[in-house]
């Protein structure tokens, strides 16, 4: 049996049922307490589980994210919120200097079970130092996995997952899709990390995206459908471990690749992607692999500017046309 939830609600649950059957799991991060969460994701939690464990913090990433870290070294399983992922940028230091190496610094002593989650990219008019996606940053460090996803089902059972999982894990949510509903089982299940869904079969041309960008991939998919263009869209859910074993398979059944990544194109997801297929599947390709990528540069203000700005569906579709030859 499922229902229909939103993904701020399928979160939610996620972290409450884990916190339920594991009294080391707790949640700390600005508003998650008293304000229910800056999106609501929290709401309720502190009522529950009280203020021991759905933890206010102050507006100091630095200093919570490593609190967290310690507490995940010394047996717990924190989960950090993040308002925003731009504002993690000053967290990085204990990310990547201690979360990620804590493992291999001590010989094998220690783990860092901890998870980082918070929203990511961009949401409207928030301005350069607020539309970051910091996917790519992420996954470039060892030790650490990364989860990207806004499917409410999906969402809850990576975010189960990772809350178990002995590594850190940071999982980058998008905030305009907090409302984004879908159909969630009830019960207890898990998604694993690691793995790729295909969201929509198709025979002429594979698209490949993530996170609220899955949107604008799907949403090409349909309007190609109607041209008579068959469309197989795949879901990576997660960056590291990427799942290139099923990029590759249905690029061997299409050869042709399209990669819709909101991110800036160097050194970026799409990059590694391209580098992938070329290494696993160069053989099958009747065209080069296209990536549809944010412009690179900072993201502005201005309203007129986000269409020119971000990947569309129209952009996607320009795309597809472009590795099947077709002139239009």
């Amino acid at each position: 049996m499922s229902r229909i939830i939103t993904l701020r609600d399928a979160l939610g649950e996620a972290m409450s049922e884990e916190m339920r059957r594991d009294e080391s799991v707790f949640l700390m991060g600005e508003e998650v307490a008293e304000y229910n969460g800056a999106y609501k994701v929290s709401k309720g939690m502190l009522e529950e589980f009280g203020p021991r464990r759905v933890i206010d913090t102050p507006i100091a990433e630095l200093g919570f994210a490593g609190i967290g870290v310690g507490a995940a070294m010394n047996g717990l399983r924190p989960i950090v919120e993040f308002m925003t992922w731009n504002f993690a940028v000053l967290a990085f230091d204990q990310i990547v200097n201690n979360a990620t190496k804590t493992l291999s610094q001590s010989g094998g002593q220690f783990m860092c079970p901890i998870v980082f989650r918070g929203p990511s990219g961009s949401a409207g008019q928030l301005a350069q130092q607020h539309s970051q996606t910091f996917e790519s940053w992420m996954a470039n460090i060892p030790g650490v996995k990364v989860i990207s996803c806004i499917d409410p089902a999906d969402a809850k059972g990576l975010l189960k997952s990772a809350i178990r999982d002995n590594d850190p894990v940071c999982m980058m949510e998008s905030e305009i899709m907090y409302g984004l509903k879908g159909e969630v089982p009830e019960g207890e299940y898990l998604v694993p990390i690691g793995k790729a869904a295909v969201r929509r079969e198709g025979t002429d041309v594979t698209i490949v995206s993530f996170n609220k960008m899955m949107e604008v991939a799907k949403d090409a998919a349909a309007e190609l459908e109607k041209e008579g263009i068959s469309a197989e869209v795949i879901d990576l859910r997660t960056i590291r471990p990427l799942d290139h074993h099923t990029i590759v398979q249905s690029v061997k059944k299409t050869n042709r690749l399209v990669v819709v990544d909101e991110s800036w194109p160097f050194a970026g997801v799409s990059a590694e992607i391209a580098y992938e297929i070329q290494k696993y599947a160069f053989d099958y390709l009747d065209s080069p692999v296209v990536r549809v990528n944010a412009a690179d540069t900072s993201l502005p203000y201005a309203p007129t500017f986000l269409d020119e700005y971000l990947p569309t569906p129209a952009k996607v579709i320009r795309a597809v046309k472009e590795v099947m030859y077709i002139r239009k």
